[in-house]
């Protein structure tokens, strides 16, 4: 039986339909046998609707904390998922260092002044080709960072559908190396499935240089809602062992640990 976990989950601290507790029972009735609240946070850009203030950071820590204690049949973890920007490090650092956490999943959200996912309009007119190399750097910066325990959407930059003029896989095989020398996790994000591109991050064609360079792995859904708990997760879980992985990573107070599936 597998050990599921979704670490994935947004909930009404940023722009989650769905408060913490709520996940609960969908994630029981689902089989997790632990599930982790990371909500949006964006220490640079302010006034963003769908990341939870800074300030607001101790009431969430605590809240799920609480929630945790009080829950029996499943594991309750606390986690962020913090925009990374490059020359920002020692600031995110110096964030994140007291916070009592089990995981902080790092994305790249942000190219410029404009994120790459809150829209079609966003690509109209620029050149694809350097959109995609300017996305990917950033995400092997932020694999480079030592800042996340797990690199998020690490190629969102295909939510719409767009391709560039060449061959992706120098860029997914440099971001792998990356992220083995410095040991972090990636996931395999569901929440594309429900997005324009219709299928998982990262692209699946690309599994394959993950496994040879043995980076580990966890599947997540990115849910914002109670009902995405674990979407999609069986077909991942087939598509990782076709793929060569036989172990997902798991998180308490920012320790792994891998665990066979």
């Amino acid at each position: 039986m597998i050990y599921k976990t979704d670490y994935h989950l947004h909930s009404t601290f940023s722009d989650g339909r769905s408060t913490p507790k709520e996940y609960i029972v969908p994630a029981v009735e689902a089989g997790f046998s632990e599930i982790g609240i990371s909500d949006h946070l964006n220490l640079f850009k302010y006034n963003e609707e769908w990341c939870m203030n800074p300030e607001n950071i101790s009431e969430y820590i605590n809240h799920i904390g609480t929630i945790g204690e009080d829950t029996k049949n499943i594991k309750i973890k606390t986690g962020l998922e913090v925009d990374f920007f490059p020359g920002k490090e020692a600031e995110i650092e110096a964030f994140l260092q007291p916070l009592q956490l089990d995981y902080v999943i790092g994305s790249v959200h942000y190219l410029g002044e404009q994120t790459v996912d809150n829209g079609p309009e966003f690509y109209e007119g620029k050149n694809i080709d350097r959109l995609f190399e300017s996305y990917f750097d950033t995400v092997i910066a932020a694999a480079g960072s030592d800042l996340f325990d797990i690199i998020g959407h690490c190629d969102l930059i295909r939510i719409y559908g767009h391709k560039p003029t060449f061959d992706l896989e120098p860029f997914y095989m440099k971001l792998a190396r990356t992220m083995k020398k410095h040991d972090v996790v990636f996931e395999v994000n569901t929440n594309g499935r429900n997005r324009p591109l219709a299928d998982f991050y990262p692209d699946r064609r690309f599994l394959s240089i993950f496994q040879k360079e043995k980076v580990p792995v966890c599947v997540n859904s990115d849910a914002h809602l109670t009902f995405r708990v674990g979407q999609y997760f069986d077909e991942v879980y087939e598509l990782l062992r076709y793929t060569g992985f036989s172990e997902m990573a798991t998180f308490n107070k920012r320790e792994r640990k891998m665990i066979p599936f």
